[in-house]
Order: C-alpha cells, then sequence, then structure tokens
C-alpha cells in the first residue's frame, strides 16, 4: 500500500472501522444478531471485523448506536468516546476508560484528533418520547490524522453547520434507518447528497442501511415487506446516482454490510484538486 493508502470496513449500519493517526477507530459499534426488536438481515459479523480497536466513537444514545452487548463484546477497557452526559452512565454499568465531548470539545490520542461536531438529531436513549437514561445530545465527529480529515455523521439531519468542516477526506453519511420510513433528524439519499457539496468530500460512505430491520419484516409476500427488501437495498445507489447529477467530484463506493476497500486518499485529493483548478 502506498503513504495514502487506507483501509475502512463498514460491518453495517452506522459501525465502521478505519485506521487514522496510527489508531483503528470503530464508529457506534452494532456487533450482535439482534438490536432489541431489531434483526440483523446479513450473514453474523466475523469477529475480526471489530476486534482490535484502539478507540470507538459513540455518536448517540439511542439503542442501534450506542449498543451495550456490543461494547461489552469489545471489553470494558476499551476507550470510548461519548457525548457529554454519558459518561457516568457508562461507568456505573462498568466502563472504565469513557472520554465524554460536547460541541467543539476534542480528545488526542497520539496522532489522532477527534473533535466532536452539531447533529441535529435527538440525543435521548429511547427517542424523543420516551426519555429513559441521561440526557446528552447527539454528535458527530471530525477526526483527524495522517494529514487526512475524517467525518463521522452519526444521525443527522442536513445542516448548514456541515460548511464548516469542508474540505474533508473520507464522509460517513447516514442515507436511510431500518425502517419503512424515516422520522425527523435523519437524512435520506437527497439531503445526504446535499451534506457531500457542504463538506466537499473527496470520499462519500453511505452507511446507516442494509443491516437492520424489525424482525418479520422482510418475510412475505404483502407489499409492506416488498417496500422493506427494496429499501434494505436502494438507499445508497440513490445516494450515489444523486451525488453525480450535483456535479460532485467525490467518490462514492457502495459497500454491502461486511464488506471493505482500501482506497488512496492522496491520489484522490491530488486528482480533484488538478481538476478543479482545470476548471477555474
Amino acid at each position: 500500500m502506498t503513504a495514502g493508502d487506507r483501509m475502512l470496513r463498514f460491518a453495517g449500519h452506522a459501525t465502521v472501522s478505519f485506521r487514522l493517526g496510527g489508531k483503528t477507530v470503530l464508529t457506534d459499534p452494532v456487533l450482535t444478531s439482534r438490536v432489541g426488536p431489531l434483526a440483523r438481515v446479513r450473514a453474523p459479523l466475523d469477529p475480526a471485523e471489530w476486534t482490535g480497536a484502539d478507540l470507538v466513537v459513540i455518536s448517540h444514545q439511542h439503542l442501534d448506536h450506542l449498543h451495550l452487548p456490543s461494547l461489552r463484546l469489545l471489553g470494558r477497557r476499551t476507550p470510548i468516546v461519548v457525548p457529554h452526559g454519558v459518561g457516568p452512565w457508562l461507568r456505573q454499568r462498568g466502563f472504565t476508560e469513557v472520554h465524554e465531548l460536547d460541541v467543539g470539545e476534542q480528545l488526542v490520542d497520539g496522532g489522532l484528533r477527534v473533535t466532536a461536531t452539531s447533529a441535529r438529531h435527538s440525543g435521548h436513549r429511547w427517542g424523543p418520547r420516551l426519555r429513559h437514561g441521561p440526557q446528552a445530545p447527539a454528535l458527530g465527529y471530525l477526526l483527524e490524522g495522517d494529514g487526512l480529515r475524517a467525518y463521522f455523521a452519526g444521525d443527522t439531519d442536513l445542516f448548514a453547520g456541515m460548511a464548516e468542516l469542508a474540505p474533508v477526506d473520507l464522509a460517513l453519511l447516514p442515507v436511510w434507518g431500518w425502517g419503512l420510513d424515516l422520522g425527523p433528524g435523519h437524512l435520506d439519499p437527497g439531503r445526504a447528497a446535499r451534506a457531500v457539496g457542504l463538506l466537499r468530500a473527496r470520499l462519500a460512505v453511505p452507511v446507516h442501511w442494509g443491516t437492520l430491520a424489525m424482525a418479520g419484516l422482510t418475510r412475505g409476500k404483502g407489499r409492506l415487506a416488498e417496500r422493506m427488501r427494496r429499501l434494505l437495498v436502494e438507499p445508497p445507489h440513490l445516494f450515489a446516482r444523486a451525488v453525480a447529477a450535483a456535479g460532485h467530484d467525490t467518490v462514492v463506493p457502495v459497500l454491502r454490510p461486511g464488506s471493505a476497500l482500501t482506497h488512496d486518499f492522496r491520489k484522490t485529493r491530488t486528482a480533484q484538486q488538478t481538476e478543479r483548478r482545470a476548471v477555474d
């Protein structure tokens, strides 16, 4: 691999692992076959996909992002970054290396810098109406190391402040969810494509799709089952087409849950900068 090469693995839903600044980062780990009433619709994860994380970042408290059984699989001594207010709750459950951040605050770990960013999403443990658990905001994260910038959106809707994070070499953007419809505080394929423009992302990987569904909803021949099966497949492709239609030169790989890619970020940066100078 060249100096700019990075391996990135999409384990499913909002769970992605990648190396940056000499650290292996794991986002919002969901590693089991079930999450409450939701079932994983893909094959079970190979442990090799999630072992060896140096740092876990948690965007918010919803079960499909802060999943205690998955965190226990990683080990209670694994360093975890969480929104401010979640730390005591996790420490009470035996996790010893918990770092709380609020918007704008940073954690520096060797060659990796993690900055908490805003998000437009409910931060409550059980959603907007059943407010059980600590009060804490939803966050995104800007991760910097090796001269590269990666943005993990967690769960969020579009907001103008994304432009303040630009440019980024990697954007991990949610493009759907786990149900038949999206509630407030989410990106759909079209809004995620607009986020690409605000972020001026060089590589945008669609996440938060194709992994979880209400148990039993994907089986059968009815219209709801057919729609759910389509929604487990279509959103990232709609996102890729929307990015291309908007004229962005962003690279958009569609990774199936459980798959990985190796990408030369520095080569992409050089090629895009050359193309933009030619246009100007």
